[in-house]
């Protein structure tokens, strides 16, 4: 039936038996249709560039005007006439994944495949209590630089997790471009400005490390804690991450040539050269028949977690609150400096891939520069007629 749709008409509408249209006389396709329950929605009918016919809601009577609905008809119709196929692309859009269905495609496909266990979690964690609560519901191809802007500010209490999220949400856009999720070129966490990052690096001094010794054997006396007492004192001894120690296995400590075999870490395979005190401390340790770990835990190695319980007591008992256990790796770092040893050699110890990593630590070789300096200083001051310094 074809009529004028205005507010008048529609308002009139009666539901009867059937389905109902009504296309309106002034647009060519636009119209309403009544279903059997009184529903009345605002369609449009076209034939897409393939003649196929096609139908399309564009709103609810009583929420639209007849006049706001003629007018979204119009756009929608001008789209067709360039060869659009808008019920299609709706269609498209109602299907596409969001970025909760990213995140599981990421984690399948990119991230347990490829990343070390501890980032895998430390990614899933951050998913669940960051990224999803706030972009999850939208649709990925959807997700604008607006979103991700506003995301990231959202977390400004938080600068080093927001810049962790961002890092996170940038790798899962790459990602979606690269299988087909987004048009490629547009990363919507691009030119998205991190927050300046602070330098958390903290140094032990000989007096702190006496502390902490100190509360290491207390702790070592008893009997339930000798596993965390280990894992600390490796830590500090070696300057090795807290994962590669760990899931250190018996296999992998190589007595005579004094070092650590690990067939992988975060810069892949590498070997770790043990000093004598570390050598001792490894092996004078308990061992337990049949366990192949170092480290040994309840069911298997020590669990993240427990030692991370530990640590908090002990530090905070040594009167050292906040510090953390990725300090005993720079403390490591800052003796070696300060040994005069080179930045070279110090990377070496650390197992640095790269030599603008150990560059970090280069602030801390001033002893060299002092000694120069009083040289001159001292020279410059006898030809003057003074006394030296």
């Amino acid at each position: 039936m074809q009529t004028a749709i205005t507010k008048r008409f529609v308002d009139a509408i009666k539901a009867t038996g059937g389905e109902q249209f009504f296309w309106d006389t002034q647009l060519e396709g636009f119209g309403v249709r009544v279903q059997p329950s009184g529903y009345r929605s605002y369609v449009i009918q076209y034939r897409n560039r393939h003649g196929r016919t096609r139908r399309m809601s564009l709103g609810q009577v009583g929420r639209m005007t007849p006049e706001e609905a003629r007018t979204e008809a119009r756009r929608q119709l001008s789209q067709v006439d360039r060869g659009s196929d808008p019920s299609a692309e709706r269609e498209r859009l109602r299907q596409a994944p969001t970025v909760s269905q990213l995140a599981e495609l990421y984690l399948e496909r990119h991230a347990l495949p490829k990343k070390k266990p501890l980032s895998v979690l430390l990614d899933r964690n951050l998913l669940r209590r960051v990224v999803l609560p706030r972009l999850g519901m939208l649709k990925v191809e959807a997700v604008t630089r607006a979103d991700v802007a506003a995301f990231h500010q959202s977390l400004a209490r938080c600068p080093g997790q927001a810049n962790q999220a961002l890092s996170l949400v940038s790798n899962m856009m790459r990602l979606a471009e690269k299988w087909g999720l987004r048009p490629e070129g547009h990363n919507p966490a691009r030119f998205v400005e991190r927050y300046p990052r602070k330098a958390r690096e903290r140094y032990l001094t000989e007096e702190e490390f006496a502390r902490l010794g100190a509360v290491l054997a207390e702790e070592e006396q008893i009997r339930s804690r000798w596993r965390h007492v280990l894992a600390i004192r490796l830590l500090a001894l070696t300057g090795a991450r807290r994962g590669e120690i760990l899931n250190l296995r018996w296999e992998e400590v190589l007595f005579e040539q004094r070092c650590l075999r690990l067939p992988d870490s975060k810069t892949g395979a590498k070997s770790i050269p043990l000093g004598s005190a570390a050598l001792k401390v490894l092996a004078t340790a308990r061992r337990q028949p049949g366990n192949p770990w170092v480290i040994p835990g309840r069911s298997r190695n020590l669990d993240v977690a427990d030692l991370g319980l530990a640590w908090r007591r002990i530090r905070d008992k040594a009167g050292l609150p906040g510090l953390r256990l990725h300090d005993l790796r720079h403390s490591f770092a800052s003796v070696g400096v300060n040994s005069r040893m080179s930045l070279k050699m110090v990377g070496g110890l650390l197992g640095h891939s790269r030599m603008e990593t150990t560059n970090r630590y280069a602030h801390l070789a001033v002893h060299p520069l002092l000694e120069a300096a009083d040289e001159v200083s001292s020279t410059i001051a006898s030809a003057l007629g003074g006394s030296k310094a």
